[in-house]
């Protein structure tokens, strides 16, 4: 730039500047660059949509009006007053089980509520009551008061012929979003989780089909529109879809359901038997579960099981349970997941370890009292 001696712009620099800038403003625009006759492209015609794209549309269209948008109220004190004010909790997703009203959804989506709203496809909302939860299950059960042209059950289909690579969809309402749907395969079967209550959830679907927060408790399709599972959980490290979900697959659900419904809770089998932690037997060097105490008159005590006696100073140990119907256990939560297998009623061998030998118990399995 032209600066005189004192380090100033020089007049002549700024008369150049300025010459520079008015033709650049008022410079005549070359029209050729324009064309008057311009119009829309053709729309290219695209033909019939796909077989699977019109499975997909098809399905949504008939699943969407099950699914249902959960939102939970909690009530908290307010810090000045004292007084207990409503606020919002969470929200997930959920759908309609049978004609009567029954919803089913995930038991970590209502666990801390004081209230829960259910809003149907048809974006009415409708306050619910709860009818029964399975903690252990991460299911709860649902009734609202709706009219009967809004409920409409999902059609049910079965979990244990399920084929790791077969399609599945997942419906629900991400992030308070409306009803979405994604798809993906089943990546694997018999994955394990953790409940809310920190028991362990076998035989759980996983899936790659994206399930972010508020997809929890909506349903995983196959690609006849059955029910096959109830999203439950993703693993992520930023708590965002990451490629790995998890269902609690649907005859797990197809068992404990119509129990909440009859009775409000899971009736759970029993052998009548207080069993040893995790920590006593690893500190006793022991491969199995210790039997600590049989229940007067259940089930154990009437197949002669053994307690873990105690005289003076002297601790007689009582049988180790080693497995369920051949089964291997290692722990009680092996030995809770075995029994629920089976139905209270139901006889069962129980494999134990007496005085350093084998032996077989047959057993008829009670209803837990605990």
């Amino acid at each position: 730039m032209l600066r005189s001696s004192s380090g100033k712009v020089s007049p002549l620099a700024i008369i150049v500047l300025l010459f520079l800038g008015t033709w650049l403003l008022f410079r005549p625009l070359d029209t050729r660059r324009f064309d008057p006759t311009a119009e829309p492209r053709a729309v290219t015609a695209r033909g019939d949509l796909a077989q699977d794209e019109q499975n997909t549309i098809e399905l949504f269209k008939n699943v969407s009006p099950s699914v249902v948008y959960i939102t939970t109220i909690a009530l908290r004190r307010n810090m000045f007053s004292l007084n207990a004010v409503e606020i919002p909790q969470g929200t997930g997703s959920g759908f309609v089980w049978d004609s009567k009203g029954r919803v089913v959804t995930n038991y970590h989506v209502i666990s801390d509520a004081s209230r829960i709203e259910v809003t149907m496809a048809d974006r009415t909302i409708w306050k619910a009551a709860l009818v029964g939860a399975a903690p252990d299950k991460d299911l709860a059960v649902l009734q609202i008061d709706a009219p009967a042209h809004l409920l409409k059950p999902i059609p049910v289909g079965d979990s244990v012929k399920l084929l790791v690579g077969q399609k599945v969809f997942a419906v629900g309402n991400p992030f308070g979003l409306d009803q979405t749907i994604t798809s993906g395969i089943i990546s694997a079967l018999g994955r394990e989780i953790k409940a809310i209550t920190g028991r362990t959830i076998q035989n759980m679907i996983q899936t790659d089909a994206a399930i972010n927060p508020g997809n929890s408790g909506g349903p995983l399709l196959d690609s006849a529109g059955r029910l096959i599972g109830v999203n439950t959980a993703i693993y992520s490290p930023s708590g965002a879809y990451a490629g790995i979900g998890f269902a609690v697959p649907v005859d797990e659900v197809n068992r404990v359901v119509p129990q909440l419904i009859r009775s409000g809770k899971l009736i759970k089998p029993a052998i009548g038997a207080s069993l040893a932690d995790a920590r006593l037997v690893k500190r006793l060097g022991i491969e199995g579960v210790l039997v600590l105490a049989v229940e007067p008159g259940g089930p154990a005590h009437q197949a002669g099981m053994r307690p873990t006696k105690q005289y003076g100073n002297d601790v007689i140990l009582g049988d180790i349970i080693t497995g369920i119907e051949g089964r291997e256990v290692r722990s009680y939560d092996d030995i809770r997941t075995e029994i629920e297998r089976h139905a209270v009623g139901d006889q069962i061998i129980v494999n134990i370890i007496r005085d350093g030998s084998p032996a077989e118990l047959t057993l008829r399995l009670s209803v837990l009292t605990q």
